[in-house]
């Protein structure tokens, strides 16, 4: 037969460039199992943990910042600002359970065996400098804790707060659910302490009900809008995405589509729950932010150690403002706990190269303290506030970076299989992939534009200028 006669078949869509390194998370990876013939609600507690490590980064020091702004200078109008950004998060999780499950790469591992070398060392550290930024915050907010509560300097603060290696460490030896547990625990903490703030501060239930409502104003008004933008900028973090879709990993689920399918499921529940308290937590700094700064004069509060000192006496409780520092204390801790396993995933993932667990957790902590220290030394303890909102505009760059690939491999039928994408998902992940890069890309320009060039290009664009 002549060549020409030869009918060349396309040759099969190569799902990934590069094959598939070490599990993620080898010490633990599917470790957790989940019986197979088990009730809905057994299934359920056996899935249920990875969602919890995953909201602490949505209810993290970085946030109350801006939580705490809002809430004093507008009431409770950008209630519904934290629930739209709380269902941007929900979508995106729940993507990367996705790609964690169907694949069986974290998101890391899935941009090391699909990008250039070059692209994927750009990758890895652009998201060790949004990690370092996400430690830095949840340290700061750790050691303003222990001041708040015990009165230990800044400075050592920020030293004491890294031995948290030694606390993970340990944990991951007798068993992830330890991890699972101790998170858990310390957001239920969190929780029962803003419950009682609530009841303290006594706000009104048709003004929370209205907030949660979208209103035009927040687009008109300039100074709610760039406030809106913070919060919005400040709640998705891009470690997250490399966290969960590991994490999701340690169940030993059946490695069959109706086992993947279920996995899916019950950790999609596990995750949106988690993901729910997340949005109770961060409504409810707003809410005691809007019921005791905002209708009684003090509408410029924004600091979180202000908050502290003005919460007991407004409220007429003395207790109010310890639970206040407990829940912040708390929120620190459990974040520094998620970071140190998310830094670990990101260099496993990226590189394909292990080390020491305890010498990249005592690195990941270096990179946080260092700059905390070195800061507070120099610049006194009053910029404490300037440093966590440094560290969002850090993640604030990174974040584009992250969920764009974890919308292009979720999309793609040869990587996903029947697990890919469906068009609504495909509409609502760009729309919102779009909404968070845009809205972060506006913080970055306002954050280090002169003002001049900035007014220039609000200008040519016919928008009106931030406040």
């Amino acid at each position: 037969m002549a060549k020409s006669d030869v009918i060349a078949k396309p040759r099969p869509r190569v799902a990934w460039r590069k094959s598939g390194g070490q599990v993620s998370l080898p010490e633990v990876h599917r470790t957790v199992v989940v019986p197979g013939t088990a009730s809905f609600w057994r299934k359920l507690i056996a899935f249920s943990g990875p969602g919890f490590l995953v909201a602490v980064g949505y209810m993290d020091p970085g946030n109350w910042a801006t939580d705490l702004a809002g809430g004093a200078k507008f009431g409770y109008a950008l209630l519904s600002v934290i629930m739209i950004s709380n269902l941007m998060a929900i979508l995106l999780q729940h993507l990367c359970i996705k790609l964690g499950v169907a694949t069986g790469r974290d998101l890391a591992q899935a941009c090391r065996d699909h990008y250039s070398t070059p692209m994927v060392w750009f990758l890895w550290i652009i998201c060790e400098m949004a990690i370092a930024a996400c430690d830095l915050a949840e340290v700061v907010g750790s050691a303003i804790g222990l001041q708040l509560l015990l009165g230990i300097p800044l400075v050592w603060g920020c030293i004491i707060t890294a031995s948290d290696v030694l606390l993970v460490l340990y944990l991951q030896t007798k068993g992830f659910r330890y991890i699972e547990a101790i998170v858990i625990a310390l957001i239920t903490i969190i929780g029962g302490c803003f419950v009682a703030e609530i009841i303290f501060s006594g706000p009104t239930l048709g003004g929370i009900l209205a907030g949660f409502v979208p209103g035009p104003r927040i687009v008109a008004n300039q100074e709610m809008l760039y406030i809106s933008i913070g919060i919005l900028g400040a709640t998705v973090m891009p470690h997250n995405l490399y966290l969960h879709s590991s994490i999701v990993q340690t169940r030993k689920f059946e490695q069959t589509p109706f086992g993947r399918r279920e996995a899916i499921r019950f950790a999609t529940i596990d995750s949106t729950l988690a993901l729910m308290f997340a949005l109770f937590i961060n409504a409810a700094i707003l809410v005691v932010s809007a019921a005791v700064f905002h209708w009684s004069g003090h509408q410029e509060v924004a600091a979180i150690q202000d908050a502290y000192q003005l919460l007991s006496p407004l409220l007429g409780v003395g207790v109010a403002s310890i639970l206040f520092a407990v829940a912040l204390l708390a929120s620190g801790q459990n974040s520094t706990l998620t970071g140190t396993l998310a830094g670990q995933i990101v260099m496993e993932g990226f590189l394909n190269f292990r080390i020491t667990p305890w010498l990249r957790r005592l690195i990941t902590r270096l990179i946080a303290v260092v700059p905390a220290v070195l800061v507070i030394s120099i610049f006194g303890e009053g910029k404490t506030t300037e440093l966590l909102i440094a560290s969002q505009v850090c993640l604030s760059m990174q974040l584009g970076f992250a969920v764009w690939p974890l919308m292009r491999f979720t999309n793609e039928k040869a990587k996903m299989g029947e697990f890919a994408n469906q068009l609504w998902i495909k509409i609502f992940g760009w729309t919102t992939a779009g909404i968070i890069i845009v809205l972060n890309v506006k913080l970055l320009l306002d954050t280090f534009l002169p003002s001049s060039i900035l007014k220039s290009l609000y200008r040519s664009l016919g928008l009106p200028l931030p406040t």
